[in-house]
């Protein structure tokens, strides 16, 4: 399954007792910039409530990010995300499938750490949570005993890319696409001291990649979206950023299903970029 970083409604419910299968709620919000702090929250008593049978809970804010950064949401070092999936009995090979009420942000950042961790054995469920309530789909408030698993973490460094490395992609014919809202790219809104956004970036923002049910649009339609910014075939590399590299992640997503490859997030993002003097804004 893992060739395919999507999988439906109908394939999950009708793989629901499958052996090698986790699947991840990683369900939460996030307030907009302008809103006084915490911007972050996660879902955990929505979870409590009632989820997709079978699911585990990962809390995207405080489980799968490193606590020493500073600026928050960046992704957690090796050994603590390793010991997250241990606990959720993700083991090395085991079938994962990610779903969020957020039209696949969240889910999206887990396909993309468990993928930068080298566990390609992932999937984000199209239309998460919302389709599959709008579905009439059965859902339990049975929390699930799992065993620990063995989960060995293998950094890819294609998944990522550093501020360093972007600063050093500036005026090279790398893609970067910034995945915020437009009034962040035009430096109306900022989560970070500066306002604007790096220089040659596009903007697609990231609620312009789903459809009105929280699905991912087609990849004919992501490849027109992004053809009109100027991303094609001939496109070397493509880094998507947003504030802290969870929208990134989504974004990302959207550009593999389309069939970019050569593409990766920039963690750290904007909030990295727009604290750090040294980096030139637009």
């Amino acid at each position: 399954m893992a060739e395919h970083p999507l999988v439906t409604t109908d394939w999950l419910h009708a793989h629901l007792r499958d052996d090698h299968l986790r699947i991840v709620d990683i369900r939460g919000h996030v307030l907009p910039p302008n809103e006084p702090p915490p911007h972050y929250f996660n879902h955990y008593g929505d979870y409590l409530k009632g989820h997709i049978p079978g699911a585990v809970f990962v809390d995207w804010v405080h489980e799968i990010t490193d606590p020493d950064d500073p600026r928050h949401a960046r992704i957690a070092p090796p050994e603590r995300f390793a010991a997250v999936m241990r606990r959720c009995g993700i083991g090395d090979d085991t079938f994962v499938v990610a779903y969020d009420d957020a039209a696949g942000m969240f889910a999206a950042r887990l396909w993309w750490a468990l993928n930068y961790y080298g566990h390609a054995n992932v999937a984000v469920l199209d239309g998460g949570w919302n389709k599959w309530i709008a579905e009439g789909r059965p859902i339990s408030a049975m929390i699930p005993e799992v065993a620990p698993a063995d989960f060995t973490p293998r950094p890819q460094p294609a998944w990522i890319r550093t501020g360093d490395q972007v600063m050093a992609a500036l005026g090279a014919p790398v893609k970067l696409v910034d995945v915020r809202s437009s009034q962040e790219f035009s430096g109306e809104q900022s989560r970070a001291k500066r306002f604007g956004h790096i220089p040659g970036a596009v903007n697609v923002p990231r609620a312009s990649l789903v459809a009105p049910d929280g699905t991912l649009l087609p990849p004919e339609l992501l490849r027109e979206k992004f053809a009109q910014v100027g991303i094609d075939g001939r496109t070397p590399e493509i880094v998507t950023y947003c504030n802290a590299g969870v929208s990134a992640s989504l974004g990302l997503l959207a550009l593999r299903v389309a069939g970019f490859a050569n593409s990766a997030v920039y963690d750290g993002s904007w909030k990295d970029w727009g604290n750090d003097d040294r980096r030139p804004i637009a």
